[in-house]
């Protein structure tokens, strides 16, 4: 055994008993492949791992999905609330514990391949007669802080930026990594090459498990060896790589 998954082990044997000693409500938003609920159960990437995680520290907590904002609401309102899974900003950095990363991941925007203005260049989407993204979070804020003004907040879903695009209602869209892409690619039907990935990265983070401040320090630290020992034994890069399906050019 690794030098370091040995001391994740025993840190997990340390700290379990007292970790397990309270209970806490675990929350999560619909945003696939990470989090999403299919045929009535909650799946993705980061539900896997906080599974895992679970699975070797013996908490049994049970995941409930709620509404972006409400989701974040709870874990900055309620004790004893983690969340999953969170891009880890530096505005966020101080209200939250943290446990991670899950997996880094980048966000671009997208138009048709077809589209008769190809768009390359910053300058050029800053001037797109219209961006559509979903209607709150952090894609929308960043965005802004970004200087965009020609923002269409319509969408409510990830599904329905496609559909919008797909429909020439918009032209561009902007609000899902890569892998989020190629999720919804395969759900809606969309066909190999339809979409074009605009070469501009907007935003790049790693995604973390948050934890509100009151939680135990403990169940953090617990929870964090857990993650490391999945990471070194390898686990983790395969639960990735079950969602890691590259979106086409």
């Amino acid at each position: 055994m690794k030098h370091s998954t040995l001391i994740a082990a025993l840190l997990c044997l340390l700290f379990g008993a007292l970790a397990r000693a309270e209970t806490y409500q675990l929350v999560t938003e619909e945003w696939a492949p990470y989090n999403y609920s299919e045929d009535g159960r909650i799946t993705g990437m980061a539900t896997d791992v906080v599974r895992a995680i679970m699975a070797l520290t013996g908490d049994d907590f049970e995941i409930r999905l709620r509404p972006s904002m409400r989701a974040t609401r709870t874990l900055r309102t309620q004790p004893r609330t983690i969340m999953f899974s969170m891009f880890r900003t530096p505005e966020r950095e101080l209200l939250y514990k943290w446990v991670g990363p899950i997996a880094e991941e980048s966000i671009y925007p997208y138009q048709l391949a077809t589209a008769v203005q190809p768009i390359n260049t910053l300058e050029q989407l800053l001037h797109a007669p219209r961006i559509t993204t979903r209607h709150a979070g952090l894609v929308p804020t960043m965005l802004q802080s970004l200087g965009f003004n020609n923002l269409d907040k319509s969408a409510t879903e990830s599904p329905q930026l496609y559909r919008m695009l797909l429909a020439g209602r918009t032209e561009i869209i902007i609000g899902d990594t890569d892998a989020g892409v190629a999720y919804y690619s395969r759900q809606l039907g969309i066909a190999p090459g339809t979409l074009r990935r605009i070469p501009i990265e907007l935003y790049r983070s790693s995604l973390y498990i948050a934890f509100s401040l009151d939680s135990d320090d403990a169940l953090v630290a617990t929870w964090a060896a857990a993650l490391e020992q999945l990471r070194t034994t390898g686990e983790l890069e395969r639960m990735q790589s079950r969602y890691r399906q590259p979106a086409r050019p």
